[in-house]
């Protein structure tokens, strides 16, 4: 503190006192602190934490809509007398939550292992089929690691291949199955089916808009990776879309790129509701934060929000495939399908 003078050489002594209220006020405010939620914390413990949750507050599509301080100071109490990292998920798994916007969510180190090392034997492969009146039907299930993703692409191009070159006229793209996982490996999948352009986009909460791009059948990012898709011997043709509760997430996504397409119309039932796009972020013992950080929109520039409705609702019925059914009533009515 600067002692205030009020002649030559002559302090003021009014500013002892001042100095010693500011030191009483200054021990006060760091006894509070210690006092305060997370007080018991050993320092990693409490360093983690915070890092977490600066990524939150940093990252967050919701960023703007959320009240920070008590967001902390609820995670801080909950993580009370942790003295170490691990101490602290549980806290963390909260607070994700109460961001509200349905996707973020935690792993573990564990968790993040087992993610990044699926091995592409577990991994349930695309199938295409010849479906009667010269349909083709595309299965895109879940894909969850980078490293099935090279046995899923070259499965689902070469089932396409087959029965485009059998004549479909037509295509019926099943997501029904599809939770979430990786978007591109799928969209790559369904990229010569779906046509080149942009087919949909991030966008931020500032409305930054990143682009999905197709070009000869796979997003731009990944051409040199996976190469080109073998176009269709019949260019454009009619889609017919499948979705229910159980696609969300990457499955969303994908369902995304085809709202807008010429000739394409959706069946079944609303998604699960979370057409938004996750980011992960490491923290320092391996564990992730995977964080939602944009929106989803598709090529009309439409920005999605909840359950994606299909243009034809039909309820999945056990034993009989009613969804599937209307959608190839209306495929082999297309004027690309119909027969003479």
């Amino acid at each position: 503190m600067r002692t205030t003078r009020t002649g030559p050489g002559r302090p003021w002594r009014g500013g002892s006192l001042l100095l010693a209220a500011a030191l009483l006020a200054t021990a006060a405010c760091t006894a509070g602190d210690r006092a305060g939620p997370g007080s018991t914390m050993a320092p990693e413990a409490r360093t983690y934490l915070l890092s977490a949750l600066d990524t939150m507050e940093r990252h967050s599509l919701v960023r703007d809509e959320v009240d920070w301080p008590k967001l902390r100071r609820d995670a801080l109490g909950r993580a009370e007398g942790a003295t170490e990292p691990a101490g602290t998920y549980e806290a963390i798994e909260q607070a994700l939550r109460e961001l509200g916007d349905g996707h973020s969510t935690f792993l573990t180190p564990e968790e993040a292992e087992q993610a990044e090392d699926e091995a592409p034997d577990d991994q349930v492969l695309p199938e295409a089929r010849q479906l009667p009146e010269g349909l083709g039907r595309l299965t895109l299930p879940p894909i969850r690691s980078d490293t099935a993703a090279g046995p899923y692409l070259r499965a689902a191009r070469a089932a396409v291949r087959e029965v485009d070159r059998a004549g479909a006229c037509g295509w019926v793209v099943d997501l029904r199955t599809n939770t979430g996982g990786d978007m591109w490996t799928p969209l790559a999948s369904a990229g010569p089916i779906l046509g080149d352009g942009e087919v949909g986009a991030f966008v931020e909460a500032d409305g930054t808009r990143t682009p999905w791009t197709i070009e000869n059948g796979t997003p731009r990012q990944y051409a040199d990776r996976w190469g080109s898709g073998e176009p269709p011997a019949r260019p454009r043709p009619p889609v017919a879309v499948l979705t229910g509760p159980r696609t969300a997430s990457a499955g969303e996504a994908v369902a995304i790129a085809f709202r807008g397409r010429p000739d394409t119309r959706t069946f079944g039932e609303p998604t699960f509701g979370v057409p938004t796009a996750n980011t992960p972020y490491p923290l320092a013992d391996g564990a992730l934060v995977v964080l939602t950080t944009a929106r989803e929109a598709d090529r009309t520039g439409r920005v999605h929000d909840g359950p994606l409705r299909p243009d034809v609702e039909v309820e999945w019925v056990r034993g009989s495939d009613r969804v599937l059914a209307a959608a190839t009533d209306w495929l082999a009515a297309h004027d690309r399908c119909r027969k003479p």
